[in-house]
């Protein structure tokens, strides 16, 4: 270790850890997503998607899910073409293109119910320390996102 840059030791850095766990984290759903012929990005359109109970624009799935429109779209055309969702343009505002379950979009939810419980089952972690850690997440996304 350098003496003369500690802050640089890599064992006091929160971005190795933070990094790692979230490809660790992302590669387990994307296993348990697998089988219900998913990925991890086009799970979490669909949670943000069922959570809103109503179509919502583009703009507004990406702000939920930390998403720019240039990365969004593609999933989106994806779970479009597999009959997930539609994209609609709004009537009221021709700009806006808005996204919603489709009937087999709202059935999918029944098929991945278990992959939350799964994750969770493979983690030597209390429920009290998800929510902590939950928590912490989200403290730090809104003041890096500030």
């Amino acid at each position: 270790m350098d003496a003369t840059h500690p802050q640089l030791a890599l064992d006091r850095q929160i971005c190795l850890p933070l990094y790692a766990a979230s490809r660790a984290v992302t590669r387990r759903y994307g296993e348990l997503l697998t089988e219900v012929g998913l990925t991890y990005p086009q799970y979490l359109c669909l949670l943000a998607l069922w959570d809103a109970g109503e179509p919502l624009a583009v703009g507004e799935l990406g702000a939920r899910l930390h998403l720019d429109s240039g990365t969004l779209t593609p999933v989106l055309k994806r779970l479009q073409s597999a009959g997930l969702v539609t994209r609609t343009r709004d009537r009221n505002d021709e700009r806006r293109v808005l996204v919603a379950p489709t009937p087999e979009g709202r059935r999918m939810r029944e098929r991945v119910a278990d992959v939350p419980t799964r994750l969770v089952e493979g983690l030597a972690m209390s429920e009290s320390d998800g929510r902590t850690l939950r928590r912490l997440l989200d403290r730090l996304i809104a003041e890096l996102e500030d």
